[in-house]
């Protein structure tokens, strides 16, 4: 009888999330739990940080304490990782404010070990036309006034690419601690043409309040002011197409002109076309209370349909279903599926029969961000009830524990040809999130089945009960993927050989790694 040469037999694969072997310690409800290299923690908590939450099981500071150590550590161990690995969280990742935060800490750590770089780390980061202010704001806050050099010409960098007359109208707010001014003025960046040499000035300017005047090459600016002073005596000038788009005119300045002498709809639909994809999406209820027309609705859904401006926005998957939430019209609910959709593009489709485990636990009721409008289990279920939906054959099961007369899992029933968004207005409504403690091991045992592959959406702090790992009841031979959706220090199982590992995020990037690992070859890194 063979020993090896069973059909079962698969080649021996690794991916880059690395635990101990065994466990050192435990999880914050009490299971065994495994430490991950810095790497490896590092990686799992950007992908879900958003930096200065609470979280269920960490405060805001120690969160933000420790992902500021670990970026340090790391980019000392290996500067080359850390800047290609930032430089994807926020373009591959879609994350801000992690990326921010990260970046400045490892030109700090860098620039003490003298270890070159840090400029190119910083501007890496910095992507948008607000967020060198947000950087200086950080450094100072964090570290006082004197900013090194590296920080600063990295700054100056993103300032030369990213200030110009449109994001000037945008950002450049009073409300605002460091005006485009004052950041000029500290981190002394060059501009890189007369023209951007001119805005330069008139920034400086009025951060001081000396732009009465504006040079005549500043015409988007001069176009703002004419609108303006129009707009005063005239409301019906905020009408004109053209004119908004070549005034730079925001939607939120051209509400507070317009105030209620002139019908919100037509104001709208003149300044739907001249919008941005992310302005779009979260004005979906205001288009219906104002009463957009039927047409202007189209294309407003054409563009968020649209695979090319999907992409370009970047925008995480869920803010589609947060703009869902908000105005589940009918006249959205198409193009925001087809965008959901196009956003989960890097999901791989799993032959076999799969087992996709939802923790629907307590600690995943925690928010994103302070609004509160989407959960970390919202996640978990759009990610899992997608990934079914891609799968050969999949059984869907909410899990948690006993709690208050509930059951401690729950099997999700597919509908045939209903969509994602609807699958998760029912999971919410007939009543998945269950809101317990972590049962893992006892979910992944009740329902385990010979499934070839294991799938688990959750935090990854199972409760005490057991000595062994979460995924004891699966064959050694089967895989088990967690998808970790909080970041926090000790996993659940070890993780980076053979059937077991963990990956993590709010988007689809590192869902490419299972499909790499299903192929038989190593999964590597995102980016």
């Amino acid at each position: 009888m063979p020993k090896f040469n069973k059909s079962t037999a698969r080649p021996a694969v690794s991916s880059p999330i690395h635990s101990e072997p065994a466990p050192s310690g435990r999880t914050h409800e009490g299971a065994p739990g495994y430490a991950r290299d810095a790497k490896s923690e590092l990686f799992l908590l950007a992908v879900t940080n958003m930096v200065g939450e609470e979280t269920f099981y960490e405060s805001a500071s120690g969160r933000d304490n420790r992902y500021a150590e670990l970026v340090r550590t790391v980019a000392i161990e290996d500067a080359d990782w850390t800047a290609r690995f930032l430089g994807w969280l926020r373009t591959g990742a879609h994350l801000r404010s992690a990326a921010l935060v990260g970046g400045l800490e490892a030109a700090k750590a860098m620039a003490e070990g003298g270890v070159p770089g840090g400029r190119q780390v910083v501007a890496s980061v910095l992507q948008r036309a607000d967020e060198p202010g947000e950087a200086l704001a950080y450094w100072t806050t964090a570290y006082g006034r004197a900013v090194p050099k590296p920080v600063k010409r990295g700054i100056a960098d993103a300032a030369v690419r990213l200030y110009t007359e449109r994001s000037a109208l945008k950002y450049d707010t009073a409300s605002k601690g460091y005006r485009f001014g004052d950041v000029l003025n500290l981190v002394h960046a060059s501009a890189a043409t007369d023209r951007q040499g001119d805005l330069f000035q008139h920034l400086l300017d009025r951060r001081y309040g000396r732009d009465e005047s504006v040079p005549d090459s500043l015409r988007m600016i001069l176009a703002n002011r004419a609108l303006r002073a129009e707009a005063l005596d005239r409301p019906e000038a905020l009408l004109d197409q053209d004119r908004l788009r070549n005034a730079g005119m925001t939607w939120e300045d051209a509400l507070s002109l317009a105030g209620p002498r002139i019908d919100k709809g037509r104001l709208w639909s003149a300044l739907i076309p001249s919008m941005g994809y992310m302005a779009l999406l979260r004005n979906l209820r205001n288009f219906d209370e104002a009463g957009v027309p039927d047409e202007v609705a189209a294309a407003v859904a054409a563009t968020l349909a649209d695979p090319a401006q999907i992409a370009r926005s970047r925008q995480l998957p869920m803010r589609f279903l947060s703009a869902y939430r908000a105005a589940p019209s009918l006249r959205w609910g198409h193009a925001l599926e087809r965008a959901l959709d196009l956003s989960l593009a890097g999901l791989p489709e799993l032959a076999g029969r799969t087992l996709v485990l939802v923790d629907t636990s307590g600690s995943m009721a925690m928010g994103f961000s302070r609004d509160g409008s989407l959960m970390r289990w919202d996640a978990a279920t759009v990610f899992g009830l997608a990934l079914a939906r891609r799968c050969e054959a999949a059984d869907v099961v909410s899990f948690s524990n006993d709690w208050q007369g509930r059951r401690s899992t729950m099997v999700f029933p597919p509908k045939r040809g209903e969509s994602l968004l609807k699958s998760v207005d029912r999971w919410k409504s007939d009543g998945y999130f269950i809101r317990g403690g972590t049962d893992t091991a006892g979910a992944v045992a009740r329902h385990y089945a010979g499934h070839d592959r294991v799938v688990i959406l959750t935090d990854e702090q199972a409760h005490y009960g057991s000595d062994q790992d979460v995924t004891a009841a699966v064959p050694a031979d089967r895989m088990v993927y967690t998808w970790n959706l909080a970041g926090y220090r000790m996993g659940h199982a070890p993780s980076g050989t053979r059937t077991r590992h963990t990956f993590g995020g709010l988007t689809d990037a590192a869902f490419a790694m299972v499909g790499l690992l299903e192929a038989g070859r190593d999964a590597r890194w995102p980016f």
